[in-house]
C-alpha cells in the first residue's frame, strides 16, 4: 500500500529541474466517451492536503480536492474523442490526451511524472514513467483527481442528453445495466465502436 508524498518531485528538484508536472488519465476502460488527461503542476510551497489516487477518494472529497487543485496549482485537462479512439486505438488515444494535457500547461514543464510504465512518444524532454503512479506521487495524484471529475462530469451531461445508459453512475464503464441498455436502446454516436462489447452489436451475424 502506498501512500503519496512529494519525493519523486524532491529528487528531480534536486537534479535541477524546477516546474515538475504530473500527468494521469481516466477513461481507457468505458465503452462510451471520451478519454480525460490532466497535467498538473503543485506548487511546492503549497500543496494540497489529502492527495491520494483518485480511486481511494470518496467523491465529496475528490471534489473538494479539485477546487484546491485549480486555486493551488497550475492544470491542463485535455481529451481524447471517441472518433479517436475508435481510429488510433485507446492506448494511443489516451497517450495523445496526456500530450494535449501538458502541451495546453499555462508555462512548460521542464520534468514530466507520468502514471503508468510507458511515456507517450509526443512528450520529449525530460519524463518519468511511474507504476501507480497516481498512488506514490502526489503531482500524479491531483492530475488523477482532476481529470476524473472532469470526466465523471462530461459523461453526467451526456446521460441527461442520452438516458437508460446510467451514464450519470456508471461513468460509461461496462456495468451489466449498461450492456443491458446497449442491447435493448442500441449503439449511440458517443459509444466507442472499435470496443467488443460495442462492435458485436453493430455486426451481428
Amino acid at each position: 500500500m502506498y501512500t503519496p508524498d512529494y519525493s519523486f518531485e524532491t529528487l528531480a528538484r534536486e537534479n535541477g529541474f524546477s516546474r515538475i508536472a504530473g500527468v494521469d488519465e481516466v477513461g481507457r476502460g468505458p465503452l462510451a466517451g471520451p478519454v480525460t488527461a490532466a497535467a498538473v503542476v503543485l506548487n511546492p510551497s503549497n500543496i494540497p492536503a489529502g492527495l491520494n489516487d483518485s480511486k481511494a477518494l470518496s467523491a465529496k472529497r475528490r471534489e473538494a480536492l479539485y477546487d484546491v487543485i485549480f486555486e493551488q496549482a497550475d492544470v491542463c485537462i485535455a481529451h481524447a474523442s471517441v472518433e479517436e479512439i475508435d481510429d488510433l486505438n485507446i492506448l494511443r488515444a489516451s497517450h495523445l490526451a496526456m500530450e494535449r494535457a501538458v502541451a495546453g500547461l499555462p508555462n512548460a514543464p521542464d520534468h514530466l511524472l507520468i502514471d503508468g510504465n510507458m511515456i507517450p512518444r509526443g512528450l520529449t524532454g525530460s519524463s518519468q514513467a511511474i507504476v501507480k503512479g497516481d498512488a506514490r506521487s502526489v503531482s500524479i495524484s491531483a492530475a488523477s483527481i482532476v481529470a476524473k471529475i472532469c470526466r465523471d462530469r462530461i459523461m453526467w451531461d451526456l446521460a441527461q442528453q442520452f438516458p437508460g445508459y446510467g451514464w450519470e453512475t456508471n461513468a460509461g464503464y461496462p456495468s451489466k445495466s449498461h450492456k443491458e441498455a446497449l442491447v435493448k436502446l442500441g449503439v449511440t454516436p458517443h459509444h466507442r465502436r472499435s470496443f467488443k462489447p460495442v462492435h458485436n452489436i453493430l455486426y451481428q451475424e
